[in-house]
């Protein structure tokens, strides 16, 4: 399938099935991946403009955040030790940091600056080499595993960082979604070129059911069928495209209640 850049560039790539079934990838990845995220939006969110639309935004941030919370709170005694990678601005970090030992990965310099002006607790890193193995009880990422094109080698660290029996516990969209295949080359959730894998629920299970790893359990991320359909229809170019996405958004739930193939979700992997 060929996927316009509809987010920045503009420019069109390809995504290809990769040797694990269910599991996709984009093709070319430019050299200068870097670029591709120079943009206002991508950091715009974390300023207060005091607004109603931003209001709103924070409603709906502060429910994700606290149901996040709440399946690592299901998982972990208090004060385990969580690493958040891909941690943004530092929002999840800022919600947890009060009920376990918090640490952050970010590469992305303008967001790290975000994040430690808001942390009081929690230890930013720039590169995870420096914690000791079998140090962490769970790794969490996000919507950010997509973004990794070295996979192999960052399941690998993430086991050694783990104790036994730890959790990675990674979100993810999902391809196999009714919204995904409602709007195809225009879902927004392919994000190419910079969500470089795309995977779907079979794909995640072959990537992750193996001697290292075990998918403990599924959940979804309920909003994100919303704002993937709106942008998606601001994709389209439709008018009122925000109501078309809260329809069509509550429709990919509606039928995910039936075949778990939600917009986006959650997986719960514990180390073996």
């Amino acid at each position: 399938m060929k996927i316009k850049d509809h987010f920045l560039s503009q420019e069109t790539f390809e995504i290809k099935e990769t040797s694990i079934k269910g599991v996709f990838k984009t093709h070319p990845i430019p050299e200068n991946i870097a670029s591709y995220y120079e943009s206002e939006n991508y950091i715009s969110h974390h300023q207060d403009s005091g607004s109603l639309k931003e209001k709103l935004y924070k409603f709906l941030q502060r429910f994700n955040l606290n149901y996040k919370r709440n399946i690592l709170a299901k998982e972990l005694y208090r004060n385990a030790n969580v690493l958040d990678y891909g941690c943004g601005a530092g929002e999840f970090l800022k919600f947890i940091e009060e009920d376990f030992t918090t640490f952050g990965f970010e590469p992305s310099e303008a967001a790290r600056n975000f994040a430690q002006k808001k942390l009081q607790k929690t230890k930013l890193l720039t590169e995870i080499d420096s914690l000791e193995n079998g140090s962490l009880d769970a790794i969490t990422l996000w919507h950010v595993f997509e973004h990794i094109e070295d996979q192999e080698n960052i399941l690998k660290k993430f086991h050694d960082k783990l104790k036994d029996h730890g959790l990675l516990i990674i979100a993810v969209p999902n391809p196999s979604s009714y919204d995904a295949k409602k709007y195809k080359e225009f879902w927004a959730a392919y994000d190419v070129p910079r969500h470089i894998f795309h995977f779907t629920k079979s794909g995640m299970e072959n990537l992750m059911n193996n001697e290292n790893w075990k998918i403990k359990k599924i959940k979804p991320l309920l909003l994100d069928s919303f704002y993937i359909s709106m942008l998606s229809e601001k994709y389209k170019k439709s008018p009122l495209f925000w109501i078309k996405g809260m329809i069509y958004g509550s429709i990919s739930n509606f039928k995910g209640l039936k075949n778990y193939e939600f917009s986006s979700l959650i997986y719960v992997i514990e180390k073996k």
